[in-house]
């Protein structure tokens, strides 16, 4: 095989015991969807690699990872070089399946955009491995896939969408090294937990579950709880190197000021920060010692910087994928620290238990919606984003067709998850719209006037995607509003008389 390069190196006792059960499973089947977990931490990136390797060595097959970030591509395609796996990644500038190289690393988009146009043939792919599975948007993908393995693999397997439980399109489900074996093993830093209780009562839950960003920043960003913050800092972080977690980025900028005010050395980052700026601020928090980085979720997933001491919780969430993400960002062992700490003020700790505490991940897996309950993880009372509904008279008014709603926060999510701008979301929600006028209109006349009698609809999305954004100003989303409609028009004008004269 030209794809092996260089032999195997030599791995940890638990890496190698879960190699071979997974390496079990598909000799047994040419075909099979296998879900694995391991603590972030215990080197699930090194183990599908090997699998990878060792698949491609013995079956002569190609092997696909798709990740949901552009930074997970980059550390997979490193990770797979070091092992001497030559490998290729795919992105919408690089090109499709080359001759000597079987190991490919791709975006869902990028590959699902290649495929469509069939630049990518997919009969000869053997295995597929998804990293961080728990997303949704792999599922997409899957259909091209009929004949080849497929690996799932999450340090939680949770879906992130309770409606989509991951038991429905994985078979099994391998489990790794628990957190608590991995610390006593030393391979993770052992955490020290302080929890500040919080009132939470004002906050509301959004249509998945989880606390909505408006009613966070609104709690988070009070002065009392902006006080609760430096004093527990002060307690029990100071001249730690310190990550903060909010859920919203006007809550991330009043840490900013309020701990610069304080003399505090702290940056913040978001998802809107420039890849230039990010990378400076990255560079500077791994030089400065008692650095403190205030941020929204976006170093949950393909950021690893083992100097971290400190994890702060600024945010309380129903989603146990992201508490094990932000905590497993101050859990890498070095020679010279052993111990980090949690500091919750979410009462997260509460919700989920200790972060090293064992989970049973076969239950989770296998019974996700009596784990949700136990979670509350659809609060009661809810938000008006639950109780959205589209009246019986507009319904009346498009006959044919059948899916008439859009979640606008799912797709915000899936946009920066797979690296989009945020305005495709409002494009995508434009587009279904016009091809509903025009699918419940006989002349262009009727089109325009179901487009007009969508206006409440519009109102409502344009609502919920600037409650995304965070921070976009009032005369943003009144501007939106009649840009939406004008767009929405013009596109029926655009497509109209073409889709009659064919």
């Amino acid at each position: 095989m030209k794809t092996i390069t260089q032999p195997k190196q030599t791995f940890y006792g638990y890496q190698e015991r879960d190699i071979k059960i997974i390496f079990d499973e598909m000799e047994r089947g040419k075909t099979g969807k296998l879900l694995y977990q391991l603590p972030t931490g215990g080197g699930k990136t090194v183990v599908f690699s090997e699998i990878a390797r060792r698949f491609m060595e013995q079956f002569g097959k190609k092997t696909i990872i798709l990740t949901h970030r552009r930074e997970l591509c980059t550390q997979t395609s490193a990770t797979l070089k070091k092992l001497g796996i030559k490998n290729q990644i795919i992105s919408s500038t690089s090109g499709n399946f080359k001759p000597g190289c079987d190991c490919y690393v791709a975006m869902v988009e990028t590959l699902r955009n290649r495929i469509k146009s069939k630049k990518i043939k997919t009969n000869d792919v053997g295995l597929v491995i998804v990293d961080e599975a728990h997303h949704n948007s792999f599922r997409k993908l899957m259909s091209s896939f009929k004949k080849a393995f497929v690996i799932g693999v999450t340090a939680t397997p949770f879906s992130s969408d309770i409606s989509k439980p991951m038991n429905k399109h994985y078979k099994s489900l391998v489990t790794g090294e628990n957190i608590a074996e991995l610390i006593a093993q030393g391979f993770l830093a052992k955490p020290q937990s302080y929890v500040y209780e919080v009132e939470l009562n004002s906050l509301k839950t959004g249509i998945h579950g989880d606390y909505t960003v408006s009613s966070s920043n609104e709690l988070y960003s009070s002065p009392p709880m902006l006080e609760l913050l430096l004093k527990a800092y002060r307690e029990n972080s100071t001249g730690k190197k310190t990550l903060i977690f909010n859920n919203g980025i006007a809550t991330s900028q009043k840490v900013y000021e309020i701990f610069t005010e304080a003399g505090i050395a702290i940056k913040h980052l978001d998802n809107k920060t420039s890849d230039e700026e990010r990378r400076e601020i990255l560079k500077w928090f791994k030089k400065t010692k008692d650095a403190v980085l205030t941020s929204v979720s976006i170093l949950t997933t393909g950021f690893d910087e083992p100097s971290v001491q400190n994890v702060i919780l600024n945010r309380a969430t129903t989603s146990i994928t992201l508490y094990h993400q932000m905590v497993g960002r101050g859990s890498r062992r070095l020679p010279s620290k052993k111990t980090f700490t949690i500091t919750d003020l979410g009462n997260n700790i509460q919700r989920f238990g200790l972060w090293e505490e064992p989970v049973d991940w076969k239950y989770v897996f296998e019974r996700p919606e009596e784990f949700a309950k136990q979670l509350h993880y659809q609060s009661n009372g809810g938000s008006a984003v639950q109780a959205h509904a589209l009246s019986a008279e507009l319904r009346a008014k498009f006959p044919n067709t059948l899916e008439m709603t859009f979640d606008v926060e799912d797709h915000y999510q899936e946009a920066l998850d797979t690296d989009k701008k945020p305005k495709t979301v409002i494009q995508q929600s434009i587009r279904q719209q016009a091809k509903m006028c025009m699918d419940n209109a006989e002349t262009l006349t009727q089109a325009i006037a179901l487009a007009e009698a969508l206006q409440p609809e519009i109102d409502w999305r344009v609502k919920q995607y600037v409650k995304c954004m965070d921070n976009a100003s009032k005369n943003y989303k009144s501007w939106l509003m009649e840009d939406y409609q004008n767009r929405l028009k013009g596109l029926i004008i655009k497509l109209y008389p073409k889709l009659h004269s064919a």
